[in-house]
């Protein structure tokens, strides 16, 4: 069963509302779920997907793109036209010895698509792939055991190196699918000069059940990271990591604007969030 406690965030530069209407008008089954004024969540087929829209700090590139896993020739043309207007072509709709329809294109916003036509139904209708280059080109493998030993209920399905002669070194992976808490992720390594790394502008969240949960992932992922605020985290590879309780959701959405911004600003002064601060400062 799909995980729902593991999705993707990307920063917006205060169009993030913007974008949710221009996605959910491409993407068949697609629904807008929340629309604050900071935090916008889509589903795509069940599939979350959530928007921050805070401001130009950081900005999404094509160290991480998304997977989309069409299921007929027309929906990969379909998307990839609607995608590249405005944006640009990485990879241009073509057959590829990995599949008989597929292209690579980055939006209007900044958002990287691989659109793959898949003969058999996926799971996950998209799927999040984590581009290793610059500094971390050939760290592919090893990133991949390292979140897998981390998350329960992982394993790696697939990967594929790169054949001789594509101007990689022996053992870099063009492709992997692996699962972390029985949510698909992919990853690659590119020794090509993108000028990218990994950066806020895409993280990934995952919600907890408990602060046992919290500590737990915060220890794992930041060993060889860093610290950020608010539940934020770089792994040892740059990589973004909100870890969110849910009971931190609750408190920040109660109904009461008052208890709300009292959750939030004590929220603002820590690193991992802390349930009982958080409660404490309300109650106080």
């Amino acid at each position: 069963m799909m995980n729902n406690d593991i999705f993707p965030c990307i920063w917006f530069n205060q169009n993030g509302s913007e974008a949710a209407q221009f996605y959910t008008s491409i993407f068949k089954n697609s629904k807008i779920t929340v629309d604050s004024s900071m935090v916008i969540n889509i589903e795509i087929e069940g599939q979350k997907l959530m928007f921050l829209s805070v401001g130009p700090q950081f900005r999404p590139n094509q160290s991480f793109s998304l997977m989309m896993m069409c299921d007929s020739h027309e929906e990969v043309e379909d998307y990839y036209q609607k995608l590249s207007a405005g944006g640009k072509i990485m990879m241009a709709l073509d057959t590829y010895p990995w599949s008989e329809k597929y292209a690579w294109v980055e939006d209007l916003y900044g958002i990287s698509w691989q659109l793959y036509y898949n003969a058999e139904k996926a799971e996950q209708k998209f799927s999040p792939v984590m581009m290793f280059t610059g500094n971390n080109a050939g760290k592919c493998r090893e990133a991949i055991g390292f979140y897998t030993d981390i998350f329960p209920n992982s394993k790696v399905e697939s990967i594929m190196d790169y054949p001789e002669g594509q101007g990689e070194a022996a053992g870099n992976i063009a492709h992997s699918q692996f699962l972390i808490g029985n949510y698909t992720m992919m990853a690659m390594d590119s020794s090509h000069d993108h000028k990218v790394q990994f950066s806020e502008g895409t993280s990934m969240v995952l919600m907890t059940n408990n602060q046992e949960e919290t500590d737990f992932y915060w220890n794992k992922l930041t060993d060889g990271g860093e610290e950020s605020m608010c539940g934020w985290l770089k792994d040892r590879y740059g990589f973004s990591w909100q870890i969110t309780p849910k009971r931190l959701i609750e408190l920040t959405n109660n109904g009461n604007p008052e208890l709300n911004k009292k959750a939030f600003d004590a929220m603002l002064k820590m690193k991992k969030i802390i349930i009982k601060d958080i409660e404490d400062a309300i109650n106080s």
